[in-house]
């Protein structure tokens, strides 16, 4: 196999990794989500966009109100998750370009500004931050369990503002008893390759 990365840290990432449906009571600690974002800020984004933006659902009110607007089958491992993250996409991270981007200071204006375009930008890039944030989770030691099944609209409403959408819902913690279900198929590499 020609991969530099230790088999171990492989397996810890990638190979035996999966989405946790199950957490122990161990808390996570702000020291452990700083270290996750200290590792994971340096994963590429168009223009060194960087539009994720987390929101630490800590309190328990506000989790029983996350709680609320969550599918059905995502409530109770919400509710019980150590912590519980809501990844959204910045939209008007484009303000922040001239610190960000110094190489090229003007593209803020040059191809952001319009709001469309910008929403299009934050969506793509902040869900490339957000798998580098759950592989983060996995490299800090603890399982993610990342969620769309949630009232998007009334997170945005309850948690965020208009200038942000909101993505993902992920508990983190330390994988309780039960916590996976069986590894699902993957398909091979020549049925997602193709050379030209």
């Amino acid at each position: 196999m020609s991969l530099v990365l230790d088999p171990a840290a492989q397996a810890l990432l990638f190979r035996e990794a999966r989405t946790a449906n199950a957490f122990t009571d161990e808390p996570v600690t702000d020291e452990q989500v700083q270290a996750i974002y200290d590792l994971v800020k340096y994963g590429p984004t168009a223009f060194n966009q960087t539009p994720l933006r987390i929101t630490l659902v800590r309190s328990p009110e506000a989790r029983e109100r996350l709680v609320r607007h969550m599918a059905e089958g995502n409530q109770p491992k919400t509710a019980a998750a150590p912590l519980v993250a809501i990844l959204s996409a910045d939209n008007e991270f484009h303000e922040e370009l001239p610190h960000l981007f110094p190489a090229m200071p003007q593209v803020k204006d040059l191809f952001f500004a319009e709001r469309p375009v910008r929403e299009n930008a934050a969506t793509l890039n902040a869900a490339l931050q957000a798998a580098y944030f759950i592989v983060g989770v996995r490299a800090a030691g603890l399982a993610a369990g990342p969620m769309t099944g949630f009232d998007h609209e009334g997170v945005r409403k309850e948690f965020l503002d208009d200038d942000h959408t909101p993505l993902m819902v992920v508990n983190i913690g330390r994988p309780g008893p039960d916590a996976w279900y069986p590894r699902s198929p993957r398909l091979e590499f020549d049925q997602v390759v193709t050379t030209v």
